[in-house]
């Protein structure tokens, strides 16, 4: 079971805004022993009180109700990793809670191999070439700033068919584990 932090966030955003209790207190009409007993976690709030909390500190009540998993993930620029597939270049950008974004990189004449086919949605924006986009019967052409989708349940294929090399930046979601989508 997994136990939120509620009281610790509220703390958190209370202390980062310049906050005190008193403050809290006197803008809320909550009293001071139960500002500390909800920040300690030592009493869970109704989610009325957690929404008169929530509009004082000035951010959303659904904000309060994540786990920490769930808050904003940053991948820096020189942390990114890196992988091949096909003799394709992998630079993955992010893959949390079912979302994996990446850019590959198409060296002239290059695809993903066969047809591919595996659980979940794709969404790609075409960075720069010219690339074959082929799904089922379907079959398309397209250039830098093209973008397309699909569901990947479908056997699906893209080839670089330019002289140059094609960077695509493809956007994965899938409820199962994407480890195995392009790495």
């Amino acid at each position: 079971m997994v136990r939120l932090d509620i009281g610790g966030k509220i703390r958190e955003v209370r202390k980062k805004k310049g906050f005190t209790i008193a403050q809290m207190c006197e803008a809320t009409g909550l009293s001071k022993g139960f500002i500390s007993n909800v920040e300690n976690n030592n009493t869970s709030p109704s989610i009325s009180t957690l929404q008169t909390i929530s509009g004082f500190l000035g951010v959303p009540l659904p904000y309060l109700l994540l786990e920490k998993k769930e808050h904003m993930h940053v991948v820096r620029r020189n942390a990114r990793t890196y992988s091949s597939y096909n003799n394709l270049k992998v630079e993955i950008l992010t893959n949390i809670s079912g979302l994996r974004m990446m850019i590959v990189e198409f060296p002239p004449g290059a695809s993903m191999g066969e047809p591919n086919v595996h659980e979940g949605v794709e969404c790609h924006l075409v960075l720069e070439g010219k690339i074959l986009a082929e799904q089922g019967e379907d079959s398309i052409i397209l250039e830098e700033g093209d973008s397309f989708s699909w569901n990947a349940c479908v056997p699906h294929f893209v080839k670089n068919i330019s002289e140059e090399s094609a960077r695509v930046l493809i956007a994965v979601y899938s409820d199962s584990d994407l480890q195995d989508v392009l790495s």
